[in-house]
């Protein structure tokens, strides 16, 4: 497990700007920090789906969080195709290792789970970056950390 550093985090949600009442999807949650932090700066509800999701898990309800936040075990592909709800930011920070791999597959699934003006917020590894076709609005890079945020193709519509 690699938690985004507090730096990375900061300046994240610096970028975002006001979360306040939006519907939150944390992919490859691991500790759930971005998805938590994301509830602590005003979005209104949170799920966290993982393969392993018991960090999450516990951080959630140390923080009595529950009524905001659902904790899935899951695979994140597979959570995709089987859900049918929309979110306005989707976090993905799947482990660097496998991140440039995985492109295709959440390229196919991502945007029909984002809202109209959503966002997708993607942390992978800078050499082998996650790469989708969703249109990209902002690009930086915090050492090996690259962070880019997409936007829906149908913005708006």
């Amino acid at each position: 497990m690699r938690p985004t550093a507090d730096r990375v985090r900061e300046a994240l949600f610096s970028i975002l700007g006001d979360i306040e009442g939006a519907s939150v999807l944390d992919l490859y949650c691991g500790t759930g920090a971005l998805g938590i932090e994301a509830v602590s700066r005003g979005a209104s509800a949170a799920t966290f789906v993982d393969t392993r999701p018991d960090s999450a898990h516990r951080n959630v309800d140390a923080l009595e969080l529950g009524d905001r936040c659902e904790v899935v075990l899951a695979d994140a592909l597979r959570y995709l195709r089987r859900t049918t709800d929309r979110f306005d930011l989707v976090f993905c920070d799947p482990p660097y290792r496998l991140a440039d791999r995985l492109g295709p597959d959440l390229d196919q699934h991502i945007p029909d789970r984002l809202a109209d003006d959503g966002r997708v917020i993607v942390e992978s590894d800078a050499r082998r970056p996650l790469e989708l076709t969703l249109p990209l609005l902002l690009e930086r890079s915090y050492g090996d950390t690259l962070i880019r945020v997409h936007g829906s193709d149908r913005d708006g519509a």
